[in-house]
């Protein structure tokens, strides 16, 4: 008799996820920033035994140029095995990468043979802006009912939000939100299954594409909240305003386990001093689990640079000094470690979050950044930029650094070009990080690294339903 089996990479829990066997390939998607070529989807060999570790093995380019690929995700995840949406027949096979410049959606079958993918299909934009309304595509997660995807704008000028394919076919199933009047823009998102409740960031910036600096007056345009829904109804609960302290969010990343009702957002920098900082949402223990109510708070601030004028590009001579410039938040599988990327100054940082209120400084490292550090696999080798995106294995062992940030501000902040990496930082379980020596990938001046997703899963594919 045949038994009926999930994906062997879906787990019911984080800490069973924390198990799974390492990767062995990392997928990274490639934006031609010169538009030279259309973009791409890199594969790199990421397993330590293989003879073209820490090697660009494969290159699957994209039809069209001018697509602007940031971030990808996978149409099914652990997240299918959850009891109120089951769909424990579908497998992690496809990359849904959205181009944010094109409104195009691509779908990229992993499974013939992993290390090179195949372009399955295409959406064309017209069909997206037709079915949705929606247009300026930038992340892509995959819940218990099908594949979620934010846009920043829509064809009519109204304001962004967030849209859902079906998994298996990928059909566009239009809107997400309901009873959303006005519409609430969806720079970023994520949810707390087990509280029933999606977060959604709404920036200051009007256009966070643009060339405007976000302290710069001209680059606020409305106040940034942070929102609520209930992810079943789809219906809006609670907006909590931001300030002008928070003009833009890189990062939002809820706890992992089902039953711990707080998450971390990653602010890029304060208009007032330069400084990023990090804070912390949390349920309101008054509130039930049927309607819960959140609050905000500051939970750790990480000052700019001192530095002299002569040093400094036009933007930040007034200001004498180098902001970090948070760009990306990653948070292993146990709720324990928080990593953030500051692409100003170069430093990835580590923070013991086992009291997530107290965030504990565990380990530092410096890449690129404002003194160009060197990777020690090229230590003559000045580098530009620092760490962009994060990405951490399940078994919060490894982490992969990118530096690619593409933006009209982050080229007037650092307008001099230099090849792009990609690079491996290896974890102590007990707090701690060090580089990999033997990995360092470089990529083309035209080609910037963007998000990188890893076989099988990685910490912030997944979403769960059990603890």
């Amino acid at each position: 008799m045949a038994t009926w089996q999930s994906d062997p990479s879906f787990y019911p829990a984080p800490r069973h996820a924390m198990q799974a066997p390492p990767e062995t390939l990392a997928y990274v998607a490639l934006r031609n920033a010169a538009g030279t070529g259309p973009d791409a989807i890199g594969v790199v060999d990421v397993d330590p035994r293989s003879s073209s570790y820490g090697q660009w093995i494969h290159e699957l380019p994209m039809r069209e140029p001018g697509d602007g690929l940031r971030c990808i995700g996978w149409n099914a995840d652990s997240a299918s095995l959850c009891p109120y949406g089951p769909r424990i027949h579908a497998e992690r096979r496809y990359l849904i990468v959205p181009g944010q410049a094109s409104t195009r959606i691509h779908i990229v079958d992993t499974k013939p043979d992993p290390a090179l993918p195949e372009l399955a299909g295409v959406i064309e934009p017209e069909i997206v802006t037709a079915r949705t309304g929606y247009a300026t595509l930038r992340s892509v997660h995959s819940g218990p009912d099908g594949i979620y995807v934010n846009a920043l704008d829509s064809m009519s000028g109204e304001r962004g939000g967030v849209f859902l394919l079906d998994s298996e076919t990928f059909e566009l199933k239009g809107r997400w939100e309901r009873e959303c009047e006005p519409r609430i823009p969806a720079h970023d998102f994520w949810w707390h299954l087990g509280f029933d409740t999606m977060v959604t960031f709404e920036p200051a910036i009007s256009d966070p594409l643009s060339g405007a600096i976000p302290w710069e007056p001209a680059a606020t345009r409305r106040d940034p909240r942070l929102h609520f829904w209930s992810l079943r109804s789809r219906r809006h609960r609670q907006s909590i305003d931001l300030g002008p302290e928070i003009p833009l969010v890189c990062g939002i990343r809820p706890a992992h386990s089902p039953t711990r009702p707080f998450g971390f957002l990653g602010v890029v920098v304060s208009p007032r001093d330069l400084s990023s900082s990090i804070w912390i949402w949390i349920r309101d223990p008054r509130s039930g689990y049927g309607k819960p109510r959140w609050t905000l708070r500051k939970v750790l601030t990480i000052p700019a640079l001192q530095a002299a004028e002569e040093d400094l590009p036009s933007p930040l001579k007034p200001f004498r000094a180098l902001p970090p410039l948070v760009t990306d938040l990653n948070l292993s599988l146990d709720d324990r470690f928080l990593y953030v990327s500051c692409w100003g100054t170069g430093e990835l940082r580590q923070y013991d979050v086992t009291n997530p209120l107290r965030p504990r400084l565990t380990g530092r490292l410096t890449v690129g950044g404002s003194h160009r550090t060197p990777h020690p696999a090229a230590p003559h080798r000045p580098l530009r930029g620092g760490p962009h995106t994060v990405q951490l294995s399940r078994d919060g062992r490894r982490i992969y650094l990118t530096n690619g940030l593409d933006s009209g501000w982050s080229r007037r902040l650092l307008p001099e070009a230099s090849p792009n990496w990609l690079v491996k930082v290896d974890v102590d379980p007990s707090g701690g990080i060090a580089f990999d020596p033997r990995f360092f990938v470089a990529f083309d001046r035209e080609l910037l690294p963007q998000q990188v997703r890893l076989q099988g899963g990685d910490a912030s594919s997944d979403s769960f339903c059990f603890s």
